[in-house]
């Protein structure tokens, strides 16, 4: 099958393509370079004949909250548009687990991505996850000052963003689900341990970590467990410890 990734060459979406030759089918990377844009639909039907089924993981740097909801809404209004012009029989998103509660900031757009496909009358199939293990990184990126490190007071349960590539694919590859089961990591932690463990990792010394409350409903949902899978989840293997040794090895 001709499966077409949309993100296809971000932190998830490199995992996807992975996964999708993994898997023996054809991916197609969806990107501006290749003379799509998701932002407008340009180009998208045309170079989309033969997909049999799309995976949209896109994302955006944005955390503004109109940002965010302009921009997933219009991706996926043109990638829903751009399958049924084609004929593909699947669309499957990526979401976050409790971004329909939180609403606001990023998981605005999250939501607003997930009320646009939920209205559909059939043709989708919606996985939310939580956060993935590259997460702890890119807090230490963004909160990283000179000498002094923070995380955000954050409760998660990261998961593999390979585990999470090879269920996007299952679920391509199947008959449109709906919103299935969240999948979520086997651990929960906090993220100011996540963001230590990688420093040691990634510099090979200890360094302290202050964990600061982030304001607003987004912090509130980072530190009240709203991120957290509930009743009826499903729970990857690989724990956040078994992904940094996994990247010693690389």
């Amino acid at each position: 099958m001709k499966i077409a990734i949309a993100g296809g060459t971000g932190t998830i979406g490199r995992h996807v393509v992975a996964a999708v030759e993994m898997a023996g089918h054809q991916p197609l990377i969806l990107t501006r370079k290749t003379g799509m844009d998701l932002l407008t639909g340009r180009g998208l039907a045309q170079a989309m004949a033969g997909v049999g089924a799309v995976i949209d993981v896109t994302g955006t740097a944005s955390m503004r909250t109109s940002t965010a909801v302009d921009f997933f809404t219009r991706v996926t209004e043109n990638l829903l548009a751009a399958g049924r012009a084609v004929g593909s029989a699947n669309h499957v998103a990526l979401s976050i687990i409790g971004a329909l509660a939180v609403d606001a900031q990023y998981y605005a757009g999250k939501a607003a991505q997930e009320r646009l496909l939920m209205a559909q009358p059939g043709g989708y199939t919606l996985l939310r996850t939580s956060q993935f293990h590259e997460f702890a990184g890119q807090m230490q990126g963004r909160l990283g000052l000179g000498p002094a490190q923070f995380a955000p007071a954050m409760r998660s349960q990261p998961i593999a963003a390979a585990e999470v590539a090879a269920e996007l694919v299952k679920l391509a590859v199947a008959q449109p689900q709906g919103v299935v089961a969240d999948l979520a990591g086997p651990r929960e932690e906090r993220m100011a341990d996540l963001v230590r463990a990688y420093l040691k990792h990634a510099t090979g010394r200890a360094k302290r970590v202050m964990e600061i409350p982030i304001p607003g409903p987004m912090g509130r949902a980072m530190r009240d467990g709203t991120l957290l899978p509930g009743a009826g989840a499903r729970l990857g293997s690989q724990t956040f410890a078994d992904w940094l040794q996994e990247q010693q090895r690389q």
